[in-house]
């Protein structure tokens, strides 16, 4: 291994200088030795007057052999020349990025020395200063983590060095002995070191795949080859042909085996391999282009899969539609080739290509349509294996968003004949005929069993938060940014996904697993359904709504139907968190259009009571449907309701996931105030059966006032002066927002009761 001083001082430029000697000598075979041994010894051994019979034919024989070498010495040759060059460019990357590495260290204060290590530079502080950092007892610690981030950059070089060792060692071995003399000059050899690298770690993989053992050395050799080349198209896609589909899968399976029963460094080490194992494949299964302009099935797409280009990508994705569908394991626990293989692409830390996702989702979709069942989990399943690939293909699908909304859009991908429609979302988020019958758990011994998968739809819901939000899913606690804006693609998606799940008015039945992605993409649409819940312009057409979404320039919303819109936020409630992220982000929305309202009410107050009228029609909707909740879990009202409101952004629980950030105003006034809207939720629901009958709906309306309260005094509003005794014309446009506020409140609530099913 170079050592640091070797790294900065050697002078790269030899490597150049060699690569031209090189391809020099191949010019000078080409140019004057291979003329002068063709015309004056091969020729005179092809027969005529000056030589012929038995002795000339076995000699021509012998002169064509010491062509053949002669010509192979010229590609070898010009492949060393190439070997060396690709060196060059790898070594001066690297040897960069060790002197930024040594940049950094100085810059952060450290001294460097010829062995790369790092020490603090005491010359350049003042003495109080050298003495304050000597006694600091991080400061061992600090030094030491410089030392190691300079090594790594050092070690990059000499795993790229170790490639090159590689290459040369192998350009120069005769790959062809039937061409010219065997052992003799390379006809077949090649300028990429990266093709040799491939050639070199392929019988290892080989026999990982076959469950051979191999030796420590071997298996970290194979670790390094992926680990510096799995961004590198050649290396990737000659390891892969190499290996071919059956023996990927087979190795998908046994390093998973493997990884379940190891520990310590050799489970680390197998991780790596299997991760970037996985990149290697995102890399080789790469395609030029978007799936947007040039989605599979359309004629560019076939014209490129056709293509020099895209032979590799032919031969990959037919080779796999016949493996992906043969059984790896047991008949009695069968495990699919599909199944492994997605598994092991999940374990990619890069993005796998659109049109390749789009391609692989529609083959698996296929797959089980030819043969039923096929991801039915059997018993415990097999550890660590995806069963159902189409549900591991949307989840890959979700860490590259555009890949996500291009899949689902309804509208499809592509322009003119390369057009090309799609209705995913109705096969796999729709019920009824036409739609997916999701795999099962089936569990056998004196009878079958089936149950509902726990996973099941966990890929499908965090595809859809992507596709309709541009995303991709959010974590556990990661605030949801500011909403918006959304393509015409996103929205479409966002649209279609509502009108799917509300399809025959049943939008209060989402699956469990689809609740949280699916909350966390409504609420990225919280202007829409802020218009949406208070009925507000004719662009959004509520309530009834309208078949297309808006558009204005490069921005789209949603105009559903304001009966579908609360009956999947209803849907999607169930799920305690889910519900306390939509009412905490229409009651901020509405408080933020609150907060643009101008200083003075105008004429009529209607500058004030109009974003009043939607904020009671907003909590109205958002009571409404958390009472629904409650009254569905029939005992234990108060229980539930306290439920929802752990995860409230006033409250000291959990933090919500993927509640927006609005305006700071409005932020600044929803912090101020103590708004305990689960007692209004609980109010609504304990008056329900009281009001069905009324015409107000008006129970549950105390903290809509609590909010129109806080803004007003923020506006310079005595909300304690009962009798206006300073006769502010603002007092009277409070009072009027708040009545505003009650009556779209109850209007609100009465909506509630006929789309949910109250009446």
């Amino acid at each position: 291994m170079p050592s640091y001083h070797e790294v900065v001082t050697t002078d790269l430029s030899t490597l150049t200088t060699a690569a031209q000697n090189w391809d020099d000598m191949a010019k000078e075979l080409h140019d004057t030795v291979e003329p002068a041994y063709r015309d004056d010894v091969h020729g005179i051994s092809l027969g005529g007057p000056i030589w012929n019979g038995l002795s000339a034919s076995a000699a021509h024989a012998r002169f064509d052999v010491t062509l053949k070498e002669i010509q192979a010495a010229q590609t070898e040759a010009k492949a060393v020349a190439s070997l060396l060059r690709d060196a060059h460019t790898q070594f001066v990357d690297l040897k960069k990025a060790v002197e930024r590495a040594r940049d950094d260290a100085v810059k952060a204060g450290m001294k460097v020395s010829d062995q790369g290590v790092c020490h603090f530079d005491f010359s350049k502080v003042s003495e109080q200063e050298a003495f304050a950092i000597h006694h600091d007892p991080d400061l061992r610690e600090t030094e030491m983590s410089w030392t190691a981030h300079i090594a790594a950059a050092v070690k990059a070089v000499a795993d790229a060095d170790d490639g090159v060792r590689i290459a040369l060692n192998a350009v120069v071995k005769d790959t062809d002995p039937l061409h010219g003399m065997p052992g003799g000059f390379n006809a077949g050899a090649q300028g990429d070191v990266e093709v040799y690298e491939a050639d070199e770690v392929e019988d290892i993989a080989r026999r990982v795949a076959d469950g051979k053992k191999v030796s420590d050395a071997e298996m970290a050799g194979l670790q390094r080859a992926l680990r510096d080349n799995h961004d590198d198209k050649a290396f990737g896609q000659e390891l892969m042909r190499d290996l071919g589909p059956h023996k990927t899968i087979k190795l998908g399976n046994e390093l998973n085996d493997r990884l379940q029963d190891a520990d310590g460094p050799q489970r680390l080490q197998l991780a790596e391999v299997e991760k970037n194992l996985a990149n290697t494949m995102a890399t080789a299964t790469a395609v030029p282009g978007s799936v947007k302009d040039m989605p599979p099935g359309s004629p560019a797409f076939t014209a490129w899969v056709n293509s020099k280009d895209g032979a590799f990508y032919k031969e990959w994705t037919e080779g796999m539609k016949k493996e992906g569908t043969k059984n790896f394991g047991p008949n009695t626990n069968p495990q699919y080739g599909y199944q492994s293989y997605v598994s092991l692409m999940q374990h990619a830390d890069q993005d796998f290509d659109d049109q390749f996702l789009y391609d692989l989702g529609d083959q698996t979709i296929k797959a089980e349509k030819d043969h039923p069942g096929i991801f039915t989990m059997w018993g415990p399943g097999h550890k660590g294996i995806e069963t159902d690939a189409v549900d591991g293909v949307l989840d890959l699908m979700s860490r590259n968003p555009d890949a996500a909304t291009a899949f689902f859009d309804p509208a499809g991908n592509g322009s003119g004949a390369d057009h090309v429609g799609n209705d995913h979302l109705t096969y796999l988020a729709g019920s009824g005929d036409g739609a997916r019958e999701w795999p099962k758990n089936t569990i056998t011994g004196y009878g079958v069993t089936d149950f509902d998968d726990p996973t099941s739809r966990l890929g499908l819901g965090r595809a859809l938060e992507a596709a309709s939000t541009g995303h991709e899913p959010l974590t556990e606690g990661e605030s949801g940014g500011r909403p918006g804006p959304h393509t015409a693609a996103q929205a479409r998606v966002m649209q279609h996904t509502i009108e799917v799940l509300d399809d025959g008015a049943g939008g209060e039945d989402v699956h469990a697993n689809l609740r949280k992605p699916l909350g966390h993409a409504i609420a990225d649409y919280a202007m829409d359904n802020h218009n949406i819940l208070a009925e507000n312009g004719t662009k959004y057409g509520s309530p009834q709504g309208k078949d297309g979404i808006w558009t204005e320039g490069d921005h789209a919303g949603i105009t559903v139907g304001k009966d579908s819109l609360m009956r999947v936020m209803r849907g999607v409630s169930a799920d305690d968190q889910t519900y306390a992220l939509l009412q905490d982000t229409q009651r901020q929305y509405a408080m933020d259009q609150m907060t643009q309202a101008p200083d003075s009410a105008g004429s009529g107050n209607d500058a004030w009571k109009n974003p009043a009228r939607d904020l009671g029609a907003v909590t109205g909707a958002m009571n409404s449907i958390g009472s629904d909740v409650i009254l569905d879990e029939r005992d234990g009202k108060i229980s539930a309701a306290n439920d929802m409101a752990k995860y409230a952004y006033h409250g000291a629980g959990a933090p919500i996931t993927g509640l927006p950030v609005l305006g700071d105003t409005a932020q600044r006034l929803i912090d101020a105030g103590t708004y305990e809207w689960s007692k209004d939720v609980a109010d609504a629901a304990s008056s329900q059966a009281q009001e069905e009958n009324s015409d107000h709906y008006s129970s549950g309306i105390n903290s809509t006032y609590d909010m129109i309260d806080q803004w007003a005094a923020d506006r310079g509003v005595d909300v304690d002066d009962e009798n206006n005794s300073r006769h502010d014309p603002n007092w009277d446009a409070w009072q009027a927002m708040r009545d505003e506020a009650k009556q779209s409140y109850g209007t609100s609530r009465g909506d509630a009761a006929v789309y949910l099913g109250w009446e």
